[in-house]
């Protein structure tokens, strides 16, 4: 699936994005294929796939989840910048967080952001769990995203200083969820959480790889 394609299923879903935007996505999308053969930071496997496994894998999100108007998103373990920079390409409104602790990693989102001409993108190397010690980021994001990461009781444990009253987890995952949910509910009893199989026209992959999106909230 190329640029094109990947734009016609993402605006048959609503979820659409101008020139610029797809501009902005090309760009990226060459930057982490060119990369990625000196700086592992996606499986050779899915590079192929590039547009349909990690660009429009991030903005399911838009389809499924009501990010509410110049939020906060923290991207906790981005990798190569994934669902952070698609998401932040799409909303350039909302202000957005790339954390990861591998500091290659962290150096090539950071470029990559820059790259991307938007002024509302930072990538931080760093772990979570020390970000949760900064009291300038204690209740300070609206949404706090993970992609392949660890479990969800995992990240929340780590971050929940961080998420302001009334923000939400937006997890995407694939597979049996069912054991981590019933642990998240179990360490997390007041949460609110909810699980979703993704659907989108032309992109069969998600459901035959059974991928979800689950959103939290307390």
């Amino acid at each position: 699936m190329d640029s094109l394609e990947t734009w016609t299923m993402l605006s048959a879903e609503g979820i659409v994005l101008d020139r610029e935007q797809m501009r902005r996505l090309e760009r990226f999308a060459d930057e982490i294929t060119y990369w990625n053969e000196k700086v592992n930071m996606i499986s050779r496997r899915d590079a192929e796939n590039l547009w349909e496994r990690h660009i429009a894998h991030s903005l399911t999100i838009l389809k499924y989840c009501n990010i509410p108007q110049k939020s906060r998103l923290l991207d906790v373990g981005t990798g190569g910048g994934f669902p952070g920079i698609p998401l932040a390409i799409a909303r350039p409104d909302i202000f957005v967080t790339l954390t990861d602790s591998i500091a290659k990693k962290a150096k090539m989102t950071k470029m990559f952001a820059q790259h991307t001409g938007l002024k509302t993108i930072e990538s931080l190397n760093i772990r979570v769990e020390m970000l949760a010690t900064d009291k300038r980021h204690l209740n300070y994001f609206d949404v706090i995203t993970a992609r392949a990461v660890a479990s969800a009781s995992e990240v929340i444990g780590w971050t929940r200083k961080l998420l302001k009253k009334g923000g939400q987890y937006v997890f995407l995952k694939g597979g049996d969820l069912s054991g981590e949910l019933d642990e998240a509910r179990f360490h997390y009893p007041d949460a609110e959480i909810t699980e979703t199989q993704i659907s989108m026209r032309g992109m069969a992959w998600f459901e035959q790889d059974e991928k979800k999106i689950v959103s939290v909230r307390f």
